[in-house]
Formats: structure tokens, sequence, C-alpha cells
């Protein structure tokens, strides 16, 4: 068996999307993506970051997220006006949000079905439906 880097995965995605490989990035593609798909938020991640000795503040969190989104590594998931979440998994899926935990699921691809559209605005197409379902315990 052959042994890899600890981080060639990370470099290797950060590499794809033509993102300069900073040791910040590094770091942070390294936590998101070792592992199966999952929603964080900036805070959780910073608190993972820094359990896992990554030294980077909250700001830079931010900016990586928002960075590795318009590259197309992450997909970002608005619940409210004060809350996103991002998703490492970009396919074409919906989420069930859960208002007592805050804790984002996914729905399976095909398990919603959207009806009809009204016309875009002219000039513009429709370019993702994000569906949100909010549930909470009974």
């Amino acid at each position: 068996m052959v042994a890899t880097r600890p981080y060639a995965d990370a470099l290797a995605r950060l590499r794809a999307t033509k993102l300069r490989p900073t040791r910040q990035r590094l770091a942070l593609a390294k936590l998101l993506f070792s592992g199966a798909d999952r929603h964080v938020t900036a805070e959780s991640l910073h608190k993972e970051a820094r359990a896992n000795r990554v030294r980077v503040s909250l700001a830079t969190i931010y900016n990586t997220l928002h960075q590795f989104t318009r590259a197309g590594m992450l997909r970002e998931v608005i619940v409210d006006s004060t809350r996103s979440y991002f998703d490492t998994n970009t396919s074409h899926h919906h989420h069930f949000f859960c208002e007592q935990s805050q804790l984002l699921e996914d729905i399976p691809s095909g398990a919603v079905s959207v009806g009809t559209l009204p016309p875009p605005p002219r000039g513009t197409s429709i370019s993702r439906i994000d569906v949100v379902i909010r549930v909470h315990p009974r």
C-alpha cells in the first residue's frame, strides 16, 4: 500500500479549482473534505480548526468558505438572515432544517418535486432551486 501525503487530497482539490494552496486553505480543505459529506457553519469550522491546532481567525474562515463556494467546492445553504451553512455535497439536492437543534440534513435528490414555476424576469434564467424544509420535534 502506498502512503499518501496528509494534504494530498486537499492540495489536489485546490489545484483543480485554481485556488492558491495557502497554509490556511490547505488546512481547512483537509478538515472539510476528509470523510463524509457534511454541513458546517463558519463558527463550527473555526471550533474544529482550533481543536485540531489550526491557527486561523474566524474572518479567514468566512473568507475561505466563500472562496471555496465561488470555486464550486462548497454549496452555501442560507437558512435565515443570520445563518448560513456550507455543504460539501455540491450535487443537486434539498435540505431539512431542524429549528430546535439547528441541524441541516440532506434530502436525497429526486425526493422533492417542484411544480410550475413562474417565468424568470426578462434577461435572466433560473440557475438553481433551493428547498429548505423546516422541521421541529413533536
